[in-house]
């Protein structure tokens, strides 16, 4: 009878700003998982509050967690001071937190769980309960906020999360956890990107993704996150149809062009037909960042990539020709 296999460790990955006010609860909720981390990662970006003394005080009472903390100043920005406490964490599996929310009892064992019933998957990532900033739910999810698709669940859950993220990121850092060994082919974090969309592609082009459909914390939204998520009302999200395209489109390009570099950097880790499908997904940003300023002169181009499915594949389908129709360029 062969001997069963050592459970893996598990560090966490917190970054900080200011978060005095909510992280005492928050790592309450980490340090009483069962199994708890074995390693505690804090990296925080310039604090003028109480937030690390809070962090060691907390910290002290569970010992057995070894803590590491980075004090960053000047600040590194979310991206860069994220990769600085993944770099720092020595667990066979990364869970990354932010200061202000509450991991659910079990979270850490569910994760555990799909990994071991998942050897290829490099990268697991839960729906979420939103909460306000007394903790009370605002009734729906983050996977309802963001409007995630059912078929865009199934594309995950069958092994093809590159094709869903190359469309959009569908990974929150905050309900994200990875194996260390994806590190290797993450970093550096490019500056363009943010963190948790970086890690979620990467691993989508290296392995594969899956996506557990139960909310694992309860994701605060009180109005100070430096990411968040809102249930947009139609008047909202036609709002957002309207906003300026020049630089989300501008981006769009650089991210695409920095992912295709990544990609084909990596060699025969990536899989040839994930690299044509990147660079037909850079091929389809060019076109929409290069769109002509005036309404009318974008119509044929955009008609042209919709019926050729260009839309359907590379970026949210009608949702977005209609963008690139509307929106202003400034």
């Amino acid at each position: 009878m062969s001997a069963p296999e050592p459970t893996p460790s598990i560090s966490v990955a917190l970054c900080t700003h200011n978060g005095a006010t909510y992280i005492e609860e928050q790592l309450v909720s980490i340090l009483e998982q069962v199994p708890a981390p074995e390693q505690l990662v804090v990296s925080d970006d310039a604090s003028s509050d109480e937030t690390i003394a809070r962090v060691r005080e907390v910290a002290a009472r569970y010992p057995a967690v070894a803590l590491t903390v980075f004090e960053n100043t000047p600040p590194l920005g979310v991206t860069k001071n994220f990769e600085q406490a993944i770099r720092a964490c020595s667990g066979d599996l990364i869970a990354l937190s932010d200061q202000d929310d509450v991991w659910h009892s079990g979270r850490l064992a569910l994760f555990l769980a799909g990994f071991a019933a998942q050897p290829t998957v490099a990268l697991l990532h839960s729906d979420a309960r939103l909460v306000d900033a007394a903790g009370q739910p605002l009734g729906h999810t983050l996977a309802e906020a963001l409007g995630v698709s059912a078929g865009e669940v199934a594309s995950i859950h069958s092994g093809d999360a590159f094709s869903a993220l190359l469309r959009r990121n569908l990974v929150t850092g905050a309900c994200t956890v990875f194996r260390r060994s994806l590190v290797e082919f993450a970093a550096p974090f490019p500056s363009s990107w943010v963190h948790d969309e970086w890690l979620g592609v990467i691993a989508a082009a290296v392995a594969t993704t899956d996506f557990i459909e139960q909310p694992t914390i309860d994701y605060r939204q009180h109005g100070a996150n430096q990411i968040g998520a809102t249930k947009l009302t139609l008047a909202g999200k036609f709002g957002r149809m309207m906003e300026p395209r020049r630089a989300r489109n501008a981006r769009l390009e650089t991210n695409n062009s920095v992912l295709v570099d990544r990609l084909q950097r990596l060699g025969s880790r990536v899989s040839d037909d994930k690299v044509h499908r990147a660079l037909a997904k850079l091929d389809h940003e060019r076109m929409r960042n290069a769109l002509p300023e005036t309404r009318l002169r974008r119509i044929p181009a955009i008609s042209r990539a919709f019926f050729a499915g260009h839309y359907g594949r590379y970026s949210r389908g009608p949702l977005d020709a209609v963008r690139d129709v509307l929106q202003p360029v400034d």
